[in-house]
């Protein structure tokens, strides 16, 4: 099974390979072994950084029964020996996009139908969880609606195989906003990849309609366009701190949550003002708006793999060059986060570049300043929390969801071995072995 050769190849060969990997769509059909006993060389207790030398679990029906360097072997429970390797929690994506795929954004929702991007969804979900993601959180279909909301469903019910979904419908942006189609002829009236709300008001109004539809949480666009000018980032605001607000007071009645693309100050601010759950992107943060974040517990997600996605294939070396400088200077900002104390989940973006090669947001986030640890605490533990699953998942522990990876060698010593997931094992269920 080559999953990672996915980024090398095109559409049509990727949906080829995909193909060509029936053993999940089994397992997924089929009722979880009653037991499951999982041997490997070491395993990782992410919450302390110790290592479990060696490592044995026991899976009995979705969730972890037992967990130590031997446990209970009744008779007929089905062992797996997984070799020198380390048995992680199954990954947690916080930003992807499974409607969107390599190439030019605007033009996917013009040019392709609704059914034939949610075929699409339907295989980046696949790839992503064959990458050891086995959790995530969609952050907008970009045009295509509660389309998500199925999506999420069919893999719950075992229809389709993907990771576990929060899903958020579109995005919710202002007239001539971050995601509308600005660059087109506005005599053909092309549509946004977004639902409008230009007012608190309209804004709850959209949530409100999402919900009905299916929705988990609010994704809104806080900033742009945004610019470097002479080293600096402008970032300009869309929502005021009070409109963010009535968004997050109206999440609160859901029950649900609001999580903004916001790039810069004053957005940044606007949002940790308001109490949403995550500001994605963040690149750059203010000492006020780092305090604040820190008071009421708000994320940073600060999707790395994306920015160096873009900086390394543009069509010209202008935009290649200004890609670059944006990169420079979130690595300069997200050096200063780290040694604040700033709380990081970790999304990467995909869609705009391949699912299932987004295992290299951990390794960025590393070369850029935090340690291996650090960064799978931030992955697994706070991503647990941002998406609702704190105490199910995240962890290997007794009475939690059997969501289960190993990796070659030491993640703590080679955090790219993230990127080179062996086994994968999602609610009791193998999906890749």
């Amino acid at each position: 099974m080559h999953i990672f050769s996915l980024q090398f190849v095109g559409r049509p060969v990727l949906l080829a390979v995909l193909a060509a990997t029936p053993i999940i769509a089994r397992s997924q059909q089929s009722a979880p072994t009653t037991q499951i006993v999982l041997h490997a060389a070491r395993l990782l207790n992410v919450e302390n950084g110790t290592m479990l030398q060696p490592a044995e679990m026991l899976v009995e029906g979705e969730r972890i029964r037992e967990v130590g360097q031997t446990v209970a072997h009744r008779t007929g429970v089905q062992v797996i020996n997984l070799g020198d390797t380390t048995l992680l929690p199954g990954l947690i994506d916080a930003h992807v996009h499974l409607f969107l795929h390599p190439g030019a954004e605007d033009l996917q929702t013009v040019e392709e139908s609704v059914p034939w991007r949610v075929i699409l969804a339907e295989q980046a979900a696949k790839a992503d969880l064959l990458a050891g993601f086995t959790a995530e959180r969609d952050m907008g279909t970009e045009g295509a609606g509660s389309a998500d909301t199925a999506v999420r469903n069919a893999i719950d019910q075992g229809i389709v195989p993907g990771p576990r979904m929060r899903v958020s419908g579109n995005a919710i942006d202002i007239l001539g906003g971050h995601e509308d189609a600005n660059h087109y002829n506005p005599a053909q009236h092309v549509l946004s990849n977004a639902d409008y709300a230009n007012s608190a008001e309209q804004v709850v109004e959209v949530m409100r309609d999402q919900h009905k539809q299916g929705s988990d949480f609010a994704k809104i666009y806080e900033t742009g366009p945004d610019r470097m000018v002479d080293g600096e980032l402008h970032s300009p605001y869309q929502y005021t701190a009070a409109q963010l607000a009535a968004a997050v007071e109206e999440a609160h009645r859901l029950g649900t949550v609001v999580a903004v693309h916001a790039m810069g100050e004053p957005g940044t601010m606007y949002a940790a003002q308001a109490g949403v759950a995550s500001i994605d992107h963040a690149t750059q943060l203010s000492d006020a708006t780092v305090r604040l974040m820190r008071e009421k517990g708000i994320f940073a997600v600060p999707t790395f793999a994306i920015f160096e996605y873009f900086a390394h294939h543009r069509s010209s070396a202008a935009e290649a060059a200004r890609e670059g400088a944006l990169l420079d200077y979130k690595i300069h900002e997200f050096k200063k986060q780290v040694a604040a104390g700033v709380q990081f989940a970790v999304g990467s973006d995909v869609g705009p570049f391949p699912h299932g090669t987004q295992g290299r947001e951990l390794e960025l986030m590393v070369q850029y300043g935090m340690k291996p640890l650090a960064v799978l605490q931030a992955d697994l533990i706070n991503g647990a929390k941002l998406l609702g699953w704190e105490g199910q998942i995240g962890q290997l522990k007794a009475g939690y969801l059997a969501d289960i990876i190993a990796v070659p060698g030491n993640p703590l010593d080679d955090i790219s071995a993230v990127e080179r997931v062996k086994f994968v094992m999602k609610g009791g269920v193998v999906a890749r072995q």
